[in-house]
């Protein structure tokens, strides 16, 4: 079973990111890409991301910039997972991770939106020439379409498995920027503490447009 959701019918900004990928990496679209992102999170280490997110990033931040239109990213993470394996064991424990993945799959705004697994529980989805208001929306029904398979998971207070997102924004120009990821990572964190089934956004744009005029100036 794959870790990554692909299309053959992604529109033409789509299908120049697969070709341009496909150039730069084999057929390796059907292998898991395993980080230890939530314990590197919790010691303060950054994450690492594993080579078919790390080339995602990149040419989604390059071609956006190309075409100069915004790239919005999405890290998602199953809420209180550990007390989920504790409860329920590990094969169910991945067993429900898949059942996530197709729900957050069938959700996703595009078809051509690849879905990537980062660590047991996690997921992250770079979302290039998408407006920031529907990349949200989109991880709303997201989030609503995990809460209507509503998988039991009896130590979390909604009774069932959730997730939180953190979504991060930007306008990228030149070569990629690795803080993109850590806002987005930074963002789940605060979603987090929040509570359950939360989003929150780190919006990058007015820092980068700041930067560029006192450049100019």
């Amino acid at each position: 079973m794959s870790d990554m959701a692909t299309s053959k019918d992604t529109g033409p900004f789509w299908a120049r990111v697969r070709t341009a990928l496909s150039a730069i990496r084999p057929d390796r679209e059907h292998k898991l890409v395993y980080g230890q992102a939530a314990i590197a999170r919790s010691i303060g280490m950054k994450p690492k991301l594993g080579p078919l997110i790390e080339e995602e990033l990149a040419m989604g931040w390059r071609l956006s910039g190309l075409r100069n239109v915004s790239l919005s990213l999405l890290v998602i993470e199953v809420d209180r997972f550990d007390d989920y394996v504790a409860v329920y064991g590990p094969e169910e424990a991945d067993a429900m991770v898949q059942d996530v993945l197709g729900a957050i799959t069938a959700a996703r705004p595009r078809e051509g939106d690849n879905v990537l697994r980062l660590g047991r529980n996690s997921f992250v989805i770079v979302l290039p020439d998408l407006p920031v208001l529907m990349a949200r929306a989109a991880a709303v029904k997201m989030g609503a379409a995990i809460r209507k398979c509503a998988i039991p998971h009896r130590d979390s207070h909604a009774g069932s498995v959730s997730v939180s997102m953190g979504l991060a924004v930007a306008n990228p120009e030149a070569n990629y920027d690795r803080t993109f990821f850590e806002a987005a990572a930074e963002a789940l964190k605060k979603a987090q503490r929040r509570g359950l089934g939360r989003i929150e956004m780190m919006d990058l744009r007015p820092g980068q447009e700041r930067r560029r005029k006192r450049l100019a100036a």
